[in-house]
């Protein structure tokens, strides 16, 4: 596929697959590294001790996608192919988990095309950065980073077939214009179908610069409208598509994995001798598990091959092992909890400190406290992890569900041993991903032993117990806030303790306490209009593997904050959403750097300052949707929260009915977001009602407890999961409509953080209970 416009050949390949998938984050211990100067805004640099540092000398600073691994590609002839026949093949280069991706880049593209929808097909893209530009599907990042490119990509491919046309006609290039599938010449009113074109076109140099012509918003076919067909829903809905845990391939073997049920954790002994007589068992071999820190290699144990899943699940369960559990044995999460609220119960390292916080508490007269507390989360993700392996002539194809597939790819090499251009990785579909599948432990499982058994293809298959046991877990934490209050009931002075293991620590041994990039995640960039604000994060350590999770650091942050909000505006005896805007203050565009905000989610903070006058609108159009001030009935409430997060605004607000013995029911959720104009509005209103169930199931059951070391949860019967007769009846979502002026926000998760606070604050205006403590679960059943 050496020009963009080929005569289609069904058997090409070259770095497209065209099985359908998506992705969220791409990176090994070493790419973290590189891509932490995107996490945290600063230039940095990985010094020899292996720990990032900020850089000296005259770098010149990027942000959004040009700061990632990778960079962006906006070229016609990597991304673009049109056949004879008229097809137009558009390469997805994010995985998709249900978001649309594979969709909305896509159909980007088609628009500034003049494609005709219904002749476009969509490909996936092997996990190549060089060729494809960064592939991370993370970070609520892939329209907001790649809506520009791919318009120009779109854009470069109309204007080759134009000229096409008007060489052909021997007419003027402004005298023809794409327009449906179609070049149309004005004057004459002569056609010419993209197929017909395809060839010529193909020999044009692609434009750049003044000569690139892209449209108007008034000019778009799909870019904001409602009715796009999703290119995988008919095969979805069919069950044609092919996820992770789909992979067959001839004389394919099948293993499941006994892992350490505890961090650090290795093989002492084993028995396999009644494993191997179960029927359809193979061979058992022995994984070595890695040294610290854990990055995304595999956690080691004993493998079962055998003929089928099935098969190698009977043989798991026949091993005799015995564990050395390593220094994490105690890990226990009731003590833990204490250390937590220890830690946030005396004087800790500033992140933020405007004014002199400190000194405004000890002369207040009157202060208020409190302690909020979240505990571990699993992903859960519907399709476990998942990941196929088989090695020929000294290279590696794998087959896996993965949102990072530059990461997978470098992670396989490094355990292999191999250059990382003789690794394939081929992405299938997703069945959720939330960040789990940013990290591709299993996909370097699958690969070494596919090495033991001489290439032979191998797919390792994570039970429901493995995917919650061995997950990379949501961090736990303890959020205290203290504030002075004047006469009024307003705060003068702010003090927030945050308290919880570090992402980091996966990463850096003994990296300790929340670092910047978490603490940018609603803690330190609040914009409340007070005096003196300070923010402390104690140091704590982390005693199991802790990773990104749909919106991160934001859950507890938001929770807490919004929270505290409504508690203060309750003491004052004055209306929450009023109380709120007073907080927020007038609109005004703040720096994030005046917040200690350095990060910004690696945005520039001069395309990106967080605006309060945003803030206020989602605030306001959440409340007057919602019917706010309204008079409700005995055991309703309406509660209210807002968060800014992945460069998005958010407000919701909860009704919630309980009745006398506890049943809590949620008839309407609103939801009001700010994300900038709306690419694909269906995706993005899908997107914000998932956000809603996800966060609901994590505010009233999700949680997961460490005792000696080992999650206590293995399965949905003790790790629930919102079901359906407990979701709320009525998810509204409302848009603030944008010109194309206001630069994109992230979507996929900034609705998560504040349903939690709004569900709380809800309980509270119906019973008068206050929740402090995650997951509500029986709280609220009557004693």
């Amino acid at each position: 596929m050496s020009t963009a416009f080929h005569p289609k050949n069904t058997d090409s390949n070259d770095g497209a697959n065209p099985v359908a998938d998506q992705s969220l984050t791409s990176m090994t211990r070493r790419t973290w590294l590189k891509g932490v100067g995107a996490l945290t805004g600063l230039a940095l640099t990985v010094g020899a001790s292996g720990i990032v540092r900020a850089a000296t000398g005259d770098e010149v600073k990027k942000y959004g996608g040009d700061a990632l691994p990778g960079g962006l590609v906006d070229d016609t002839l990597v991304f673009v192919s049109i056949g004879m026949d008229g097809i137009v093949t558009i390469v997805a280069h994010r995985s998709e988990m249900g978001q649309g991706v594979r969709t909305s880049l896509p159909m980007v593209v088609a628009d500034e095309l003049e494609a005709d929808w219904n002749k476009v097909r969509v490909v996936q893209a092997l996990g190549i950065e060089e060729k494809y530009g960064n592939q991370n599907t993370d970070g609520s990042r892939s329209m907001r980073q790649s809506f520009d490119p791919m318009r120009r990509v779109g854009a470069a491919a109309r204007h080759m077939l134009e000229m096409a046309a008007a060489r052909q006609w021997n007419v003027k290039p402004d005298e023809v214009r794409a327009k449906n599938h179609e070049v149309v010449h004005s004057r004459t009113g002569r056609r010419l179908g993209y197929g017909a074109l395809a060839k010529a076109a193909a020999k044009i140099t692609p434009p750049a610069g003044k000569e690139l012509r892209l449209k108007t918003p008034a000019e778009f076919r799909y870019i904001g409208k409602e009715s796009t067909r999703g290119i995988d829903l008919q095969n979805i809905v069919t069950g044609n598509t092919q996820y992770g845990i789909d992979t067959r391939l001839p004389g394919m073997l099948y293993a499941v994995i006994a892992r350490p049920m505890v961090v650090g954790g290795k093989v002492a002994s084993f028995d396999a001798s009644a494993a191997l007589k179960v029927p359809g068992v193979i061979q058992v071999i022995e994984l070595k598990g890695s040294p610290p820190p854990a990055a995304f290699n595999p956690l080691g144990g004993i493998a079962v091959i055998a003929k089928n899943t099935w098969s190698a699940i009977k043989g798991r369960e026949a091993l005799k092992i015995t564990w050395n559990d390593g220094p994490n044995a105690d890990y226990d999460s009731a003590g833990y909890k204490k250390t937590l609220q220890e830690a946030t119960r005396k004087p800790a390292k500033a992140v933020r400190n405007n004014g002199d916080t400190m000194a405004a508490l000890s002369q207040s007269s009157r202060r208020i406290a409190a302690e909020y507390y979240l505990p571990h989360i699993a992903h859960a993700t519907m399709e476990p992890p998942a990941a196929t392996a088989q090695i020929v002539d000294g290279k590696c194809e794998v087959w896996a569900c993965v949102q990072a597939p530059q990461a997978t790819r470098e992670i396989v090499a490094t355990h292999l041993n191999l250059k990382p251009e003789d690794v394939t990785v081929h992405v299938t579909l997703l069945g959720g991903g939330f960040g789990r599948k940013s990290k591709p432990d299993f996909v370097a499982e699958a690969a070494l032993l596919s090495k033991a058994m001489k290439g032979v293809p191998v797919k390792v298959t994570w039970t429901r117990e493995d995917d919650i046991r061995n997950d990379y877990f949501h961090t736990v934490s303890v959020e205290r806030l203290e504030v002075a209050l004047d006469a009024a009931g307003k705060p003068t002075a702010w003090l927030h303790r945050t308290a919880a293991p570090t992402i980091k620590s996966i990463f850096a041994v003994g990296a300790k306490g929340e670092q910047p990039f978490e603490l940018g995640m609603s803690a330190v960039n609040i914009p409340f209009a007070i005096p003196n604000f300070r923010v402390e994060a104690p140091e704590v350590d982390a005693h199991t593997r802790i990773g990104w999770f749909r919106s991160v650091s934001n859950i507890p942050h938001v929770f807490a904050i919004q929270s505290f909000v409504a508690e203060l505006a309750a003491a004052a005896k004055r209306d929450h959403r009023d109380y709120l805007l007073d907080l927020i203050g007038p609109a005004r565009k703040v720096n994030p750097a005046s917040m200690s905000d350095e990060w910004n989610y690696g945005e520039s903070p001069e395309r990106y300052p967080l605006d309060t006058g945003r803030m206020r609108k989602v605030i306001s159009l959440a409340t007057d949707k919602a019917g706010w001030g309204r008079k409700l009935p005995k055991g309703h409430g309406l509660g209210l929260a807002v968060s800014y997060s992945f460069v998005t605004y958010v407000a919701v607000v909860m009704e919630v009915v309980v009745a006398d013995n506890g049943n809590l029911s949620i008839p309407h959720v609103d939801i009001a977001v700010d994300c900038g104009p709306q690419i694909n509005p269906d995706r993005i209103r899908s997107q914000l009602e998932g956000a809603c169930i996800m966060g609901l199931s994590l505010a009233l059951s999700g949680e997961i407890t460490f005792k000696n070391g080992r999650a206590e949860q293995g399965n949905f019967h003790e790790y629930e999961i919102l079901r359906s007769m407990d979701a709320p009846h009525d998810i509204r979502v409302h848009f603030i409509r944008n010109d194309f002026d206001v630069p994109l926000g992230g979507v996929g998760e900034p609705a998560t953080p504040p349903i939690a606070p709004a569900l709380c604050n809800a309980i509270f205006a119906a019973t008068g209970k206050r929740i402090r403590d995650l997951p509500v679960r029986n709280q609220l059943k009557a004693s």
